[in-house]
């Protein structure tokens, strides 16, 4: 389990050993899915109050998170241990 801050800047990345389900813990964040031709396919928003607050991304997916509020805060979990990102799970 990883408990972190959703950054401003992250890169569209993927994990490809794990799926990983997101908690928005407070303030507001998009969530963005990619396709292999770095085409957007869905953008979801999250908030502790909000219709969405948590969502599963599931192994291999595309995906990025911008937060839309200063001080927003995540909470990640996935289903296997953590690995580093390697090279090839890096869009670019």
């Amino acid at each position: 389990m990883r408990f972190g801050i959703a950054l401003a800047a992250p890169s569209v990345h993927r994990h490809q050993k794990t799926s990983e389900t997101v908690v928005c813990l407070r303030g507001r964040l998009v969530w963005e899915y990619y396709d292999e031709m770095r085409r957007c396919t869905e953008t979801i928003e999250l908030s502790p109050n909000g219709p969405v607050a948590a969502l599963n991304v599931p192994i291999g997916q595309w995906h990025t998170v911008h937060a839309l509020e200063s001080g927003t805060v995540i909470l990640e979990v996935k289903d296997g241990t953590y690995e580093p990102l390697e090279e090839g799970d890096i869009m670019k």
